[in-house]
């Protein structure tokens, strides 16, 4: 998939990431239990070094629905703001590991949350069809 692809399917990937939360779908039994907080913040972090005003106060799971209701709030002027990121070329930002695009970034989470609302999508299916749930393995819990 294409990053135009990626950023038109955005939206429509929290919410089913959202939807397959509020429905119940344990995720903390899952790297998305520990991933998707990660790369909210991440994202974020992006976006607020183009412009965007994210502030994050929650943790775990519960930072994705926080995340969508600034991004509903502020939905147009996010669009504009990751389109910008998108068509710049020069712009960096600073992580731990040095200077890196802002553009790359931004595409690596895009596509985080299109395989993300992917592997979610398969999870609701195997849940659907009745699959045994996954049981925790002792150490790895993820606090909500």
């Amino acid at each position: 998939m294409e990053v135009p692809a990626y950023y038109q399917q955005f939206e429509r990937n929290i919410d089913i990431i959202l939807d397959a939360i509020r429905a119940g779908l344990d995720l903390r039994t899952t790297a998305l239990g520990t991933s998707l907080p990660l790369e909210i913040y991440v994202l974020c972090e992006v976006l607020n070094q183009g412009g965007a005003h994210f502030t994050l106060t929650t943790d775990g799971l519960s930072r994705v629905e926080e995340f969508q209701r600034q991004y509903m709030q502020h939905e147009s002027e996010t669009e504009a703001e990751m389109k910008r990121i998108l068509e710049d070329k020069k712009s960096f930002m600073r992580t731990p590991e040095g200077r890196v695009l802002t553009k790359e970034m931004l595409i690596r989470r895009l596509e985080f949350f299109n395989e993300a609302a992917r592997q979610v999508n398969v999870m609701r299916t195997q849940s659907a069809l009745g699959s045994p749930t996954q049981y925790k393995v002792p150490g790895t819990e993820v606090a909500r």
